[in-house]
């Protein structure tokens, strides 16, 4: 991520109000869409979140006065989230790139969220994907939104802090509105008589729609910040979903895994490492786990052996989920040398890979653990006598080295490693 030049010092004390713009690829616009807020709001700083564009987005919104935080191609609720914490304390105004209209009715609502309804309708698709994020909304929420994918949005100071990070994607404006309401603070809808560059009935509107609702529903699950603090959606449990092709005692295993790993996903404390977790003086989830995936794995092979096998296996892809796609691609590297039941649960890999890499979703410990005790049923399968024994050593050695240093450093001071683990990303 890199930065323009700051706001002045005098701004950053006195101004209250930030005006934040996503772009991505908006080189003929946002000059254009910058110079009408700078002269709307000739007292806010103008931020534009520069998700990864390919053209001369970040230099025509710099030359029109905006200051500008380029980033990775991540998703617009990424730019948002990242870009966010660059701004001063203060009120927050968003607004889409290449959007026409006065915006400043929305900060003079008395609400923490104000959102601007279009006064009239401009292109658009069948209204499946507006009539599902106000389903999504009053599921979860119970509140009643007409304009739930609206990104003109103004946020009090409160609605700032309940709102960001902001999820992934298109998901970040009905998770906004989720969260202020249940946060106990004030929406309300105001419409306004605005202009932006509608989609049409056509395959790029419809695939639009089509990402739109998808984020919208993965954006209304279960969140956790990864390493960059952006909240993701959590769909490690989706890798049990492998199981309906393997045998049924590993089936209900890895089932079994993956909802013990949720389970810390969701309640996890201040713990980190097995010694962490011991040492709280409580039952952690972390303990949960320790006591459980054993027994679990133990149910399955029966045997003693076997059983250590797959926690230990288990942990290990667990100590490498630390990055976008790295526990992903060992799972992969590891299924293709011992294939067996692992081959069950390689499509769900598959599929949930680019979007892991992406930043869009993340496994956590649902899904590491779960594709780790995948690889350990294969290493069972595969592995006898003193070749069992070579792996749990291994395998136990690796846990030892978690606890005591970081195996990502490692992998990232690592040449070809290094290479590998980034392959993919954005």
């Amino acid at each position: 991520m890199t930065r323009s030049r700051p706001f002045p010092p005098s701004l950053r004390v006195a101004e209250s109000l930030t005006v934040l713009v996503a772009a991505r690829d908006e080189e003929r616009l946002i000059g254009r869409t910058v110079s009408a807020l700078r002269e709307e709001f000739p007292e806010a700083g103008i931020l534009v979140a520069d998700d990864g564009s390919r053209d001369g987005t970040a230099a025509a919104a710099e030359q029109a006065g905006a200051r500008v935080v380029r980033l990775p191609r991540l998703g617009k609720g990424q730019a948002l989230a990242l870009a966010e914490r660059e701004a001063p304390p203060g009120r927050l105004l968003l607004c889409d790139a290449e959007l026409e209209g006065e915006l400043a009715r929305l900060l003079k609502a008395s609400a923490d969220l104000a959102v601007a309804a279009f006064a009239e309708r401009q292109g658009g698709g069948f209204g499946m994907a507006k009539r599902a994020a106000r389903a999504l909304v009053r599921a979860r929420s119970g509140f009643e939104a007409r304009e739930p994918l609206s990104g003109q949005r103004a946020l009090s100071p409160a609605a700032r802090s309940a709102c960001f990070p902001t999820a992934p994607g298109f998901g970040c404006e009905v998770r906004m509105t989720i969260d202020a309401v249940r946060g106990g603070l004030d929406v309300v809808e105001v419409e306004l008589p605005l202009r932006h560059r509608p989609t049409g009935r056509d395959s790029l509107g419809f695939l639009h729609r089509g990402r739109q609702l998808l984020d919208a529903v993965l954006a209304c699950g279960p969140l956790a910040a990864n390493y960059r603090g952006l909240r993701l959606p959590l769909v490690g449990a989706l890798v049990a979903l492998g199981g309906r092709r393997a045998p049924r005692r590993i089936a209900v295993s890895v089932g079994g895994i993956a909802l013990l790993g949720l389970v810390d996903d969701l309640r996890s404390g201040p713990e980190r490492g097995f010694l962490g977790h011991l040492g709280a003086g409580r039952t952690t989830t972390g303990v949960l786990k320790a006591a459980g995936i054993p027994a679990l794995a133990l149910a399955a092979t029966r045997s003693l052996s076997g059983a250590t096998l797959v926690s230990l296996s288990a942990n290990a892809l667990n100590l490498l989920d630390t990055r976008p796609g790295r526990a992903l691609k060992a799972f992969l590297a590891g299924s293709a040398l011992l294939r067996g039941p692992t081959q069950a649960y390689v499509p769900v890999a598959v599929l949930l890979a680019p979007y892991d890499l992406r930043e869009m979703t993340m496994l956590g410990d649902a899904g590491s653990n779960a594709l780790g005790a995948v690889l350990g049923y294969g290493s069972v399968a595969r592995l006898t006598g003193r070749g069992r024994l070579l792996a749990i050593a291994t395998l136990a050695g690796l846990t030892v080295a978690g606890e005591l240093r970081s195996l990502g450093e490692l992998i990232e001071r690592t040449p070809v490693l290094s290479d590998l683990d980034r392959l993919g990303r954005p």
